[in-house]
């Protein structure tokens, strides 16, 4: 189907019956008989028809309503970048309705189906894991969209996101610096667009340091702590053995710390490690985490507030909005005084 919204015209003649048989339907009424209603629910399916409840009282008027859709609520960093969509959101005339769809495709398909139905003026999207174009791109046609952190490929909308190859190529570059030849990437999965920029910045520095890529010690895992310690077996068993890790993000760091500490390698001495996101933890960890600094509230905010553009504007053509990344130097990478160091992108 095309990018323009289904309507109840067109529900109607592909089911074979009257727009008013189509809104009796809608209604609930017990005056259409099963096989009909069975019909005009067929083609609402087939067309991605969604009824917008209350619409009859509020045509004409603009909502006020505002989705948001975070992927992983369990995640120290979507909740911050939650907070920043909220607070864009404040003092002005969209209030922001909040959704976790835990890595969840189906789930998030309701999510979406059902902020429309309440009439959503727009989305803020953070895609689920594993999410299909073909699913979504009906359920979101004639809506403006902006997409945060994740890059859904084909999807027509605008993107907020941090400079993660360039943040990712810093990173790998500030342990090349002190000495890593041996440097493992570890975290996130193959579907995720954001882990193939990160990947790249990671295999960009290998190559401007003269470092021939092993793939050996890029290792994928889920992108929790229990991903990051999933992998320190296969860390440890290599036949090379690697000095350090850039990994897909803080909470991955965070847990290939504890599990490499278990393990008796001593972080920040025996082993370098950095993480991507600098969420408030990285601070507390022992040792303290190294990282890649996004500021996901200003990613939020900044989210919330190109939408709220596009919805006064009219205009939803896709922007790319890049933001740029700073390197917190703690101890776990080694490299670290007493003082906590900042190197700008």
């Amino acid at each position: 189907m095309s990018d323009a919204r289904a309507t109840i015209v067109d529900v109607a003649r592909r089911a074979g019956v009257s727009k008013s048989t189509v809104s009796l339907v809608l209604g609930g009424s017990s005056l259409v008989a099963q096989s009909t209603r069975e019909r005009v629910s067929a083609a609402m399916t087939e067309l991605g028809y969604i009824y917008h409840r209350g619409a009859a009282t509020l045509r004409g008027a603009k909502s006020g309503v505002l989705g948001m859709i975070i992927n992983d609520l369990t995640n120290p960093f979507y909740v911050e970048l939650a907070i920043g969509i909220e607070q864009a959101c404040q003092g002005g005339a969209f209030v922001p309705f909040l959704a976790n769809s835990a890595e969840d495709p189906i789930r998030q398909q309701e999510v979406i189906k059902s902020m429309r139905e309440h009439g959503a003026a727009g989305l803020v999207l953070a895609p689920a894991i594993g999410t299909a174009l073909s699913d979504v791109k009906p359920l979101l046609a004639g809506l403006p969209v902006v997409q945060v952190m994740r890059r859904l490929p084909g999807l027509k909308a605008s993107l907020v996101a941090p400079e993660n190859r360039e943040g990712a190529r810093k990173a790998t570059a500030h342990l090349v610096e002190h000495g890593h030849k041996r440097i493992a990437f570890i975290g996130g999965t193959t579907s995720l667009f954001v882990r193939e920029e990160r990947l790249s910045g990671y295999r960009l520095a290998l190559e401007e340091a003269g470092i021939p890529l092993d793939e050996s010690l890029v290792i994928e895992t889920m992108n929790n702590t229990s991903g990051g310690g999933a992998a320190v077996p296969q860390l440890l068993n290599l036949h090379e053995p690697a000095t350090a890790a850039l990994c897909f993000n803080d909470v991955v760091a965070i847990g290939l710390i504890r599990a490499l500490t278990q393990a008796g390698v001593a972080v920040g001495r025996d082993f370098a490690v950095i993480g991507f996101d600098d969420i408030e933890e990285a601070k507390h960890t022992l040792p303290a985490l190294t990282s890649i600094a996004v500021n996901p509230r200003s990613l939020g905010s900044r989210a919330a507030q190109l939408l709220m553009r596009q919805i006064a504007t009219g205009n939803f053509e896709p922007e790319a909005v890049l933001c740029p990344t700073s390197l917190i130097i703690r101890a776990s990478c080694g490299t670290s005084n007493s003082a906590e160091g900042r190197i700008q992108s």
